[in-house]
């Protein structure tokens, strides 16, 4: 259980933010049954991405949005994007490391620069 420090209430993408970000993590989400690939929706991992950066930065869960689903075959990748209280952005990508019946685990990184807010 983490618990958030005040002074990190709002998510800013800070080098600091973006250097936790960078040290990577994983995730592992059950994909329901399918005659098909299983896979995961982009709402759900878009969820998962930002329970598992949440969690790694002992910050709120942030605004992520993913674009596609995630299939689950070892390799496949995906790119979602964090999107900061400042709108600022920094993309992530997702990748595939493991699949077993319906579980999908995969890989989260976060990109080294991050986009300034729009004017």
């Amino acid at each position: 259980m983490f618990t958030a420090r005040p002074a990190l209430a709002v998510w800013s993408l800070s080098a600091l933010t973006v250097g936790a970000l960078l040290t990577g993590c994983s995730a592992s989400v059950h994909a329901g049954k399918t005659s098909e690939e299983p896979k995961i929706s982009s709402g759900k991992l878009a969820d998962t991405v930002a329970e598992r950066l949440a969690a790694q930065t002992g910050q709120p869960k942030p605004d992520v949005s993913c674009p596609e689903d995630l299939v689950g075959k070892v390799g496949t990748k995906t790119r979602c994007v964090l999107t900061a209280s400042d709108k600022s952005t920094v993309g992530v990508t997702v990748t595939v490391t493991s699949v077993k019946d319906s579980q999908i685990g995969f890989g989260i990184k976060a990109d080294d620069k991050v986009s300034p807010a729009p004017q």
